[in-house]
């Protein structure tokens, strides 16, 4: 399992020629799954993915962990 983090200003999800989903500036992941990937690897990767520091300080340096709802 892997997964590749974007900073977007827009990003969208078609299927069949048709917008299912879409978001203005954000953050999109783009995640592989192999057969052989379990729950542990899902969860592994989750706490990867919540720990990266991709949002802006106060001083306008990605050093900020996403907010946990």
């Amino acid at each position: 399992m892997i997964g590749l983090i974007q900073r977007v200003t827009h990003a969208s999800v078609s299927v069949d020629n048709a917008i299912c989903g879409e978001i203005n500036q954000g953050i999109m992941l783009l995640l592989g799954i192999q057969r052989d990937d379990d729950q542990t690897h899902a969860d592994r990767l989750l706490e990867k993915i919540l720990n990266y520091r991709i949002f802006a300080d106060s001083q306008g340096k990605m050093n900020l962990i996403p907010a946990r709802y």
